[in-house]
């Protein structure tokens, strides 16, 4: 055994080493040499060696481990990790506030913003249980992404034990994986020495390094990580803004973006975007925009969210880069729903950290907008810094022998008429199931992942089955057999009965997933669960008429009259017969009055640990009910559930006065509205 003086040693170079490291990586402020630091972590090394007894895994000697994986395996994120809505000028900013204070009812009041810079980087959740880091995970599809957490413990920036006071039981921290510049072009120097592939930019060097299967590989590349926000929240309490719960993660070890700012009224957060695009060059790392976010945690759950992005918060993006080169020919493609999207070919250009040789020209009125042609040099731009797009054309570089682009008169596919809608700049494919590229952008549709969700049906092998005849439709999938499938260039028996078991998997499905995934236009995923939730079956939904239609939310005229053409077609309504007679089913829901719900206008708070339930399974029952479930105490609050270890919510509802019930009194009153447990 270790004698008294090993066992403090060892714990005294641990605090010392997590100092340093914390000092170094998260404040930038260095106290010791390096020297200094390497002698210590030696040291601490060899006194582990010989008293393995003593080793612990957040020690700072453990954070690369010696076994490669074999590959990645995927995990579900405990709350999603939802995308932001883009603005792109101050237009669309003041846009934004104004609907912040409308939906808030502020009037003309200033909302307080916190305001941080857009690192361009990776996306990660770290899930931290008693303080110690447990998984780290790539942001992925926001509802599951890749485990790297052997790669996350290589980064030194990353605690594998938070320190302070208040640290919830569960905390899930979301951040950027980044890699400053500096630290990419030593990266690159070393790459061309070895006469080794370079990088083209660093968030493609830092996506590269976290997918190294080898963390040692990862822990080679100088990779950091700025966090952000925070996940899913247990055992503990939070702050009541979101510059306290960053200030929170700073105490705790964990980097955040010294430039971050609060500030009051849309004025303050435009005067924000312009200070930092003057410093934006000067930075040590790249960012792409600045992210506001309302700063009041309480006014957040009250703005709620739509589809997959809060609308509490937006990006506002830099002007893209831009750059100049020739359009060498225009060539359509069809579309899921049969729009025809001209797409410019392209001399190749670099253009904000990649080279692009396609860009799109979205629709004909945009190609008469800019009076581009064939032969033209033209200003192509990422959008967003991700879509190319052509935004301008050079008239004095025009050459003599220029063409102008002609719109097909049929489908480039399927040979089709082409027609173009009334009010629509859009022109569309009239083929329908006859168009193969509709057929495939809708079978690709259909099997995505926010869809049916059918592993190993990737969009290669959906080429690949329509144009050998084997699937004509959607139903078609649920036909192939296995002999067909063995039959295609690539496919082994383990992948083909992979795939059979997903679609026979993907039988059990729901009504709104369903609807969401034949692909009806305008029909997203939040008015796909609007309209199951209202008419709760498939044959109640098929039978509405348009002015039923109307009375759904997020259903306006033009998505009534896609669903009553859709539900008119016979067709369509084939293909969903032979579906459901391949298996397709899901529970009828009895479709809920909301004003009728039991909890229907109450705002209601669960803090602490639950026994029987946990706290998010309590959350998803009240919203069933009809209440909205808050993430803080207000004088609006209609009931705290409190179980062991409430701390700061308990205490503000009984300040204020609201109802608290424990976890007992909550489930007699969920039994006293017909919920069993």
């Amino acid at each position: 055994m270790p004698s008294a003086e090993i066992e403090r040693e060892v714990e005294s170079l641990r605090v010392s080493l997590e100092n340093w490291n914390y000092q170094y990586y998260v404040l930038d402020q260095p106290t010791v040499p390096d020297a200094d630091y390497d002698r210590a972590l030696r040291r601490l090394q060899e006194l582990e060696a010989q008293h393995p007894e003593l080793l612990r895994p957040d020690s700072p000697t453990q954070r690369v481990g010696a076994q490669a994986l074999s590959e990645f395996t995927q995990v579900a994120h405990e709350m999603p990790m939802l995308s932001l809505d883009n603005a792109f000028d101050a237009q669309e900013l003041r846009d934004f506030d104004r609907r912040v204070r409308e939906r808030l009812g502020r009037g003309n009041d200033e909302i307080e913003y916190a305001c941080e810079p857009k690192l361009d980087g990776i996306a990660v959740s770290l899930l931290y249980r008693d303080g110690i880091l447990q998984r780290g995970a790539t942001r992925g599809d926001g509802f599951s992404g890749e485990d790297i957490t052997h790669n996350v413990r290589t980064i030194p920036s990353i605690p594998l034990r938070l320190n302070g006071r208040g640290i919830p039981g569960v905390l899930e921290v979301r951040g950027e994986i980044y890699m400053p510049r500096q630290g990419f072009e030593q990266l690159n120097e070393r790459a061309r020495a070895a006469g080794e592939k370079t990088f083209v930019n660093p968030r493609n060097a830092a996506a590269g390094s976290l997918r190294q299967l080898d963390a040692r590989l990862t822990a080679q590349r100088p990779l950091q990580m700025c966090c952000y926000s925070v996940g899913l929240v247990e055992d503990g309490d939070l702050p009541d803004t979101h510059a306290q719960v960053l200030d929170s993660l700073l105490r705790w070890g964990l980097r955040t973006n010294p430039e971050s700012r609060v500030v009051r009224g849309i004025a303050s957060c435009e005067a924000y975007y312009e200070s930092l695009a003057q410093k934006r060059d000067g930075l040590p790392y790249d960012i792409d925009g600045i992210v506001y976010k309302v700063n009041d945690l309480e006014a957040q759950q009250r703005l709620g969210f739509v589809s997959r992005a809060p609308r509490w918060a937006i990006a506002r993006k830099f002007p893209a880069q831009e750059e100049m080169t020739r359009l060498l020919d225009v060539e359509f493609q069809v579309g899921r729903t049969g729009a025809i999207t001209p797409v410019a070919r392209l001399e190749p250009v670099f253009v904000g950290g990649v080279t692009v040789s396609n860009a799109t020209l979205h629709n004909s009125d945009e190609v008469q907008r800019l009076g581009v042609r064939i032969g033209d040099t033209v200003i192509v731009r990422r959008a967003g810094d991700v879509i190319p797009q052509v935004v301008s054309v050079v008239p004095d570089r025009r050459p003599e022998d220029a063409k102008a682009v002609q719109f097909p008169g049929r489908c480039p596919v399927c040979d089709s008429p082409v027609e173009r809608e009334p009010g629509e700049a859009v022109m569309r494919c009239m083929g329908g199931l006859v168009c193969a590229a509709q057929q495939k952008a809708a079978i690709k549709h259909f099997v995505s992942r926010r869809a049916m969700d059918i592993d190993g049906l990737g969009d290669k092998l959906v080429e690949q089955l329509v144009d050998e005849g084997l699937v004509l439709n959607v139903a078609g999938l649920y036909r192939v057999s296995r002999e067909q499938l063995l039959q295609l260039e690539r496919m082994g028996e383990k992948s083909a009965d992979k795939l059979l078991a997903s679609l026979e998997n993907s039988k059990n499905t729901t009504l709104a997933r369903f609807l969401f995934a034949l692909g009806i236009r305008e029909v997203g995923e939040a008015t796909a669960l609007s309209l199951a939730r209202h008419f709760g079956s498939w044959e109640a939904l098929a039978a509405a008429t348009e002015e039923q239609l109307l009375q759904v939310d997020d259903v306006g005229p033009v998505v009534a009259d896609h669903l009553r053409q859709f539900f008119d077609s016979v067709s369509s309504q084939e293909v969903v017969a032979q579906l459901r007679e391949s298996g397709l089913h899901w529970p009828d829901l009895e479709p809920p009055q909301a004003d009728q719900l039991p909890l229907a206008g109450e705002t209601w708070v669960v803090t602490g640990k639950l026994e029987a339930m946990e706290r998010n399974e309590a959350k998803a029952i009240l919203q069933e009910l009809g209440a909205k479930v808050a993430g803080s105490v207000s004088a609006r609050t209609s009931c705290v559930v409190a179980g062991p270890g409430a701390g700061s919510k308990l205490g503000k509802a009984t300040e204020l006065g609201v109802e608290v019930i424990d976890e007992a009194a909550f489930i007699a009153r969920l039994e006293t509205m017909g919920v069993t447990l």
